[in-house]
């Protein structure tokens, strides 16, 4: 009884202890209802990644690009998406519940972050394609934001980069495209040059030890035979 007992309890344990490990991804997950309606605020934050300084200064900037070129420019970081969403279904989603009218997303652009995975998208309205294609807007997602955070989660780098890359297309301005990505790993040749090779005191040493290695043979067999 006291055996059949313990198996019910260590079993009941287990079940437990894999219901909570179910609701700890969901209860993590960032829902599309949690993210606050559209406002003044540029930056939404919800990932807590970004400082607040740079904050600040990113709402700054993007404001001042609504104010000179009636564009308006989202950041949106979450901690983690639901199981059943991507980068790119959740982006859009949220940028149609923000613009639900054609004519409200038209100016519209919205980047979105997530943290766990540094997934990010873009999303664009009709009218800013005008001015930044699908090919150049898919490089500010994807080359632009990530290239700072494959250099260590560098989050404040790589949104003030896409801020100052999303201000100068959408300004009119030339494109400054993606950041350039320096390889400075110098693959060095294993093999001595011609040079380094005639320099080398190696060839003597090679010939003394042929040399030495017959003739103390030689010299060997002569002294035991005599």
């Amino acid at each position: 009884m006291k055996k059949l007992l313990l198996t019910f309890c260590r079993g009941w344990l287990l079940a437990l202890v894999f219901a909570l490990s179910l609701g700890v991804t969901p209860a993590l997950a960032t829902s599309l209802y949690e993210v606050p309606p559209v406002s003044d605020a540029r930056v939404v934050d919800l990932g807590d990644i970004i400082s607040r300084f740079n904050e600040s200064k990113l709402n700054e900037t993007l404001n001042d690009l609504a104010d000179k070129a009636d564009q308006e420019v989202h950041f949106v970081t979450i901690r983690r998406l639901d199981y059943d969403e991507t980068i790119d279904s959740f982006a859009k989603k949220l940028f149609e519940q923000w613009f639900p009218a054609p004519e409200e997303r038209a100016n519209q652009t919205l980047v979105v972050l997530d943290s766990i995975t540094n997934n990010s998208a873009i999303v664009t309205g009709e009218k800013v394609k005008s001015l930044m294609s699908d090919e150049t807007a898919t490089s500010v997602a994807q080359e632009t934001m990530q290239v700072p955070l494959q250099k260590g989660d560098r989050y404040n780098q790589a949104f003030l980069d896409v801020s100052d890359r999303l201000v100068a297309v959408l300004s009119g301005e030339p494109d400054p495209g993606p950041p350039v990505v320096v390889d400075n790993v110098k693959t060095e040749g294993t093999f001595a040059s011609r040079e380094e090779t005639a320099k080398s005191n190696a060839i003597p040493w090679v010939i003394g030890l042929l040399i030495a290695a017959t003739v103390i043979p030689m010299a060997t067999y002569y002294w035991y035979v005599r």
